[in-house]
């Protein structure tokens, strides 16, 4: 075994020590060989953080890590002081009543809002596109979930919103039903009708939980559709740190005015599962965040990533080859997300390809097409780039053999469902080669990360259609 510590003579003959440190490479290499970002975090290297912030942080974030209770800055949980005074702010710009500020992303969110809205056994109404904190939420309180299939584009290989007249027909055929969770907007920024939605729980006097991770910018701009927290919904979570400029693994979890959630029961819920040691540099992030978006200079960097979307979505959407998803093609979107796809080139292809020969780092692919974001840190000579890589790549013959690793990403599959996510997770499993678990039942959450989607659930049956989505796994965690 290779030994993290190794003695080396160094040029003067003297012995030192060289110590391996491979995140500290990474990041070395990172600062050293930046690549054209379209993808989160939104602060984009920094040039969409709030100014004092930044520059705090510029001066030595060493001298900033310290944990609450020092310093005067107060408590995360309970709530104290400087703290305390953030999330009400934070509150006031989201246009809700409580708001919560979560360390290790808006998972912590979801898990805290299952167990404040789920006890065991009782029923959640789920979009199935839905992350996989949620399912992870499931097996914490043992809920039953019952499935909700949104539109499915197969052309485009995504997930479209959730309809309301599905929501009120599981509504009206389950009375046990404890919470109705929405995913909106999905990954690649398609919104479902959460107002309608919200009515129909209203009617059936039942919880709605919006999962708006991807929408954190919506509450402060008026070229973004409106937010859940407007429209009804009980509570809403947000990764600020994908799109709004706090740093990666803070978010924020909101309760609307009249919200039928007791905001003293998911403050003790989130106390449960929160660290003792909470970072005050990943707080302050999202003060900063909430404060640089309601200023004039943060509104103005949120309709530029806005202008710098719509210019890639125009100058693309007639470039032979080239389909750009656009609200032209029947759909409500978050307007700063640019998906499209490029003919004969599967999404990781044409992803490679971005990445290689120009420099270019996106979100995500799916099977057929790519995501890029238009940052709030973003440029408009970034912009410029990327158009011209595309339409570049576009007029070129590009090879595309994926299709001989029979490997596929999204997963638009609906469940057979033999027991709860809770139920099968404490049971006894085995682990068996890939194509030996068709007819098993699945032990083991599987989701490919971003975006976090799953492909299968404890407690689902597997079946050939899974196989194209775990050709990367040579196992898979099966029920014994």
């Amino acid at each position: 075994m290779e030994e993290d510590i190794v003695k080396s003579l160094s040029v003067e003959g003297i012995i030192t020590e060289k110590i391996e440190t491979p995140l500290v490479d990474a990041l070395e290499y990172i600062q050293n060989h930046p690549m054209v970002q379209f993808h989160i975090p939104g602060h984009t290297k920094g040039a969409g953080l709030y100014k004092r912030f930044k520059e705090i942080v510029d001066k030595g974030a060493c001298f900033l890590d310290t944990t609450d209770e020092f310093n005067n800055i107060g408590t995360l949980h309970p709530a104290t002081g400087s703290v305390q005074k953030s999330q009400e702010l934070c509150a006031e710009a989201l246009g809700g009543a409580h708001s919560y500020f979560l360390l290790n992303g808006s998972s912590v969110g979801n898990f805290a809002l299952a167990l404040t809205c789920t006890k065991p056994d009782s029923k959640v109404i789920i979009g199935r596109n839905c992350h996989r904190s949620v399912i992870t939420g499931l097996v914490m309180t043992g809920a039953q979930p019952l499935w909700l299939t949104p539109q499915k584009h197969e052309n485009w290989s995504v997930w479209g919103g959730v309809n309301p007249s599905d929501v009120e027909k599981t509504l009206r055929e389950n009375n046990d039903v404890s919470m109705v969770w929405v995913t909106s907007p999905t990954y690649e920024g398609i919104v479902s009708d959460v107002e309608a939605i919200a009515q129909v729980c209203r009617k059936y006097n039942v919880t709605f939980v919006v999962d708006e991770a991807h929408g954190a910018l919506w509450n402060f701009s008026d070229n973004m559709p409106q937010g859940a927290l407007h429209l009804g919904a009980d509570a809403v979570v947000h990764s600020m740190h994908k799109t709004a400029g706090s740093f990666s693994q803070s978010s924020v979890l909101t309760l609307s005015h009249n919200s039928r959630i007791n905001p003293k029961v998911i403050e003790n819920n989130l106390r449960l599962l929160h660290t003792t040691s909470p970072s005050v540099l990943l707080l302050a992030s999202l003060d900063a965040a909430r404060a640089y978006l309601s200023s004039l200079e943060g509104k103005d960097a949120i309709e530029n990533a806005v202008k710098n979307a719509n210019y890639i979505k125009n100058e693309l959407k007639n470039v032979p080859k080239v389909r750009v998803l656009t609200k032209e093609d029947g759909f409500l979107l978050e307007p700063a997300r640019v998906y499209l796809m490029l003919e004969d080139l599967c999404g990781r292809r044409l992803e490679n390809i971005l990445k290689i020969e120009y420099n270019i780092e996106i979100e995500a692919s799916t099977d057929n097409g790519i995501l890029a974001l238009s940052n709030i840190g973003g440029s408009f000579e970034d912009a410029l780039y990327f158009v011209k890589a595309v339409k570049e790549i576009a007029a070129k013959e590009h090879s595309d053999i994926s299709y001989l690793e029979d490997y596929k990403f999204m997963p638009l599959l609906e469940p057979e469902i033999v027991m709860t996510p809770r139920e099968a997770f404490y049971k006894e499993f085995e682990m068996v080669d890939t194509p030996d678990c068709v007819g098993r039942i699945s032990a083991d959450l599987i989701a490919e990360c971003p975006p976090g989607i799953f492909v299968l659930a404890p407690g689902e049956l597997i079946s050939n259609k899974h196989l194209p989505y775990l050709a990367n796994y040579k196992s898979i965690k099966v029920l014994k």
